[in-house]
């Protein structure tokens, strides 16, 4: 029960923990250390479906909890602390806002907006606020025009962030080296090419030559 994970933590909480919170940091541990809720599991030498969703509730629909044993060995595989895993409970009662940068997509390939890593620099532009995001680099960019239609339409805004790691499938913004700006999915990435999979089937896939990117950032949420 909730109740007995709150008295194996350090300080006080305001409420009773939620059993969304107890999950959600669960889930937000796993994502940190880019690995599945099943494979954080696995790694804490835990039975594989011990964080599957089906296992968060009974057939009659009681909310089952995450024993502190599981929680323990979940913090000594990934060496987080206590505290911490009480922050990112804490965070999902009452997520932390910033405001970001807002660009637009011209004016992301306009240049003078990034530096090398493809990570926003300067001044001058709107900004948005949203939830906190792991990476301090985070940028927003409105879509415009219907190449990635029915994606992104015209007017959405995406949520980019330059650090995160980038897998096959994820869809990503990319910047070439003349200014064109795509957003696009990851289909290949070599040392030598970089594959992409248009997400608007009126147009056509791309492949580049690594030193024809500038810089290639994963999409982590649209306004859709």
């Amino acid at each position: 029960m909730s109740d007995s994970i709150a008295s194996k933590l350090p300080g006080k909480v305001s409420s009773p923990l939620t059993h969304e919170q107890v999950w959600s940091a669960i889930d937000t541990l796993a994502q940190r250390h880019e690995m599945t809720p099943s494979a954080l599991a696995k790694k804490a030498g835990l039975d594989a479906t011990t964080f599957n969703k089906s296992k968060r509730a009974s057939a009659d629909g009681r909310l089952r909890w995450p024993s502190t044993e599981s929680i323990s060995k979940v913090l000594d595989a990934t060496g987080a602390s206590v505290d911490e895993f009480l922050g990112l409970m804490i965070e999902r009662a009452a997520p932390v806002r910033r405001t970001i940068p807002l660009i637009g997509m011209a004016q992301a390939g306009s240049g003078g907006f990034f530096d090398d890593g493809g990570y926003p620099v300067g001044s001058g532009w709107d900004e948005v606020n949203f939830p906190n995001m792991a990476d301090d680099h985070s940028y927003a960019l409105e879509i415009s025009g219907d190449s990635m239609q029915p994606v992104y339409r015209d007017g959405d805004i995406i949520i980019v962030s330059p650090s995160a790691a980038l897998r096959r499938g994820d869809r990503v913004v990319v910047k070439t080296t003349e200014g064109e700006v795509l957003a696009k999915e990851l289909r290949r990435r070599t040392a030598r090419v970089i594959e992409l999979k248009s997400l608007n089937p009126d147009h056509e896939d791309r492949t580049f030559n690594e030193d024809q990117v500038s810089w290639v950032a994963r999409i982590m949420w649209s306004s859709q």
